[in-house]
């Protein structure tokens, strides 16, 4: 039969296994999401060139400034290796750029 002293020995030692599986389970996830941000670069990247076909220069050029402004926010990030921060500005120039290209696209329809 087990002491009190010997079971209580046990679980701690189960529950510090228990809580260093979880941390490095976070430091493995934390990981990953926190790479460079190479898709939403793309994406607002090929968002952006998009919207400049579309007239946006012309047409919605206040938004489509705002996207070019955060994607170069982006790439001083990336470079600066502050990958969320990247990732983010990515993400708002992707969204300006589109805002850019819906206004253009509008503002063209009207006028024809």
């Amino acid at each position: 039969m087990r002491s009190f002293e010997a079971e209580k020995i046990a679980e701690q030692r189960f529950a510090g296994h228990w809580y260093g599986l979880v941390a490095v389970l976070l430091l493995a996830i934390a990981g990953c999401v926190t790479g460079p941000p190479v898709q939403e670069m793309s994406d607002a990247r090929q968002a952006i060139a998009v919207a400049k076909e579309a007239g946006a220069a012309e047409l919605a050029s206040t938004e489509l400034s705002e996207a070019e402004a955060y994607l170069e926010s982006a790439q001083k990030k990336l470079s600066e290796r502050s990958y969320s921060p990247a990732r983010r500005d990515a993400l708002l120039a992707k969204d300006k750029a589109l805002d850019a290209l819906a206004l253009a696209e509008s503002v063209d329809d009207d006028q024809t």
